[in-house]
């Protein structure tokens, strides 16, 4: 069974990443070949990186490094569900990926962006260097909702439609795949 962390990049109030991050693990728990791993960056409230040392050498002092370390450790693969911010990608979800080095590497991510007219593409895009930097894998099904906001019903749950559950049920079978190729690289 993959160990799947759904990472919820946004740490803003109001965020409307958080019940498309809900809809997501849904999804992700109805599926037997995944165990979920659920990581809100909010409640997990890393400070901005504060380590002395360089994370490739894992050297680390913090309680809350050694404690994110070995959660991305013991995942097989990740979901990033993230918000657009000005072209770019959320900086807690950057400042949580600069936290770490080798914990990530040989894993699969997929991603599911949200923002205005351009559904998260190009902070998805502007990620993705940093993502191939530390060995991560991206899916090529990636889920992108554009104009996420008027999908919420009165009650603040995400209303997905056939085509967003197609896509990220798409890219539930790459991230099995992609860990069934990478984990014997993993050793």
């Amino acid at each position: 069974m993959t160990r799947l962390m759904i990472i919820v990049a946004s740490v803003r109030e109001g965020r409307i990443g958080l019940p498309i991050a809900q809809w997501v693990r849904g999804v992700a728990e109805a599926d037997p070949r995944f165990d979920i791993d659920w990581a809100d960056l909010k409640e997990i409230a890393l400070p901005l990186m504060d380590e002395p040392n360089h994370p490739r050498l894992r050297q680390y002092t913090h309680d809350h490094t050694k404690a994110w370390s070995a959660r991305v450790d013991a995942a097989d693969a990740f979901i990033f569900v993230q918000p657009e911010y000005n072209y770019s990608f959320a900086p807690a979800l950057k400042n949580a990926l600069d936290y770490l080095h080798a914990e990530w590497r040989r894993k699969p991510v997929g991603t599911v962006s949200y923002g205005g007219i351009s559904g998260g593409t190009r902070g998805t895009t502007a990620i993705r260097p940093v993502e191939l930097a530390l060995g991560l894998s991206p899916t090529q099904a990636n889920l992108e909702l554009a104009w996420a906001a008027q999908h919420l019903n009165d009650d603040g749950e995400f209303e997905a439609t056939e085509s967003n559950g197609r896509t990220l049920h798409a890219m539930l079978d790459e991230i099995a795949q992609l860990d069934g190729a990478l984990a014997p690289l993993r050793g």
